[in-house]
Formats: C-alpha cells, sequence, structure tokens
C-alpha cells in the first residue's frame, strides 16, 4: 500500500457497494462484519510482508460450498489477491 493509497478518495456508490457486500458475507459466515474485516485486513498484512499486491483488484469473501462428506453445505473462505511483485527476501 502506498502513500496515494491512503489519500486516494472513493465514491459514495463505491463505498456503499463495499459496505454491503461486507455485510451479506458476514451474514454468510454467521460472524459480525467488525470481524470479518478484521479477517479482510490481517490477510492483507500478512501477504503484505512477503509480496505487493494490489488493494484495487482484490477480493476476500465467503462462500457456501459442498462439504467433504456431502451432507449439505459449509462457508468457505476464497481470496482473489492480484499479486504486483515478489518482495526482496530478507537473510
Amino acid at each position: 500500500m502506498g502513500l496515494a493509497d491512503l489519500f486516494r478518495r472513493k465514491g459514495t456508490s463505491s463505498i456503499a457497494k463495499d459496505r454491503l457486500k461486507l455485510v451479506l458475507v458476514s451474514d454468510r459466515a454467521g460472524c459480525s462484519p467488525e470481524v470479518m474485516e478484521q479477517i479482510k485486513n490481517d490477510i492483507i498484512a500478512v501477504i503484505s510482508k512477503y509480496i505487493e499486491i494490489d488493494l484495487d483488484g482484490l477480493d476476500i469473501k465467503i462462500t457456501q460450498t459442498e462439504s467433504e462428506t456431502h451432507n449439505g453445505t459449509v462457508p468457505a473462505l476464497f481470496a482473489n489477491i492480484p499479486i504486483k511483485d515478489m518482495k526482496a527476501s530478507k537473510k
């Protein structure tokens, strides 16, 4: 995340869309929107240590998927995280 990203403004429709997505995902997962946002932030923070990612293309969501025992659906976390570049390793 660059310095310019901190000051970039999103349009109100984009903000509303993001909030609605967060509410829907948290409802499916059975946890609060705050917890979902923290999970997303934690994933971004960890991956950003090693890889430069495209935050604009980032998509982290919880969906329903068939369980391995085929007795219904279970929540599953899916993350689509576009990679810009690998960071130099620190040795």
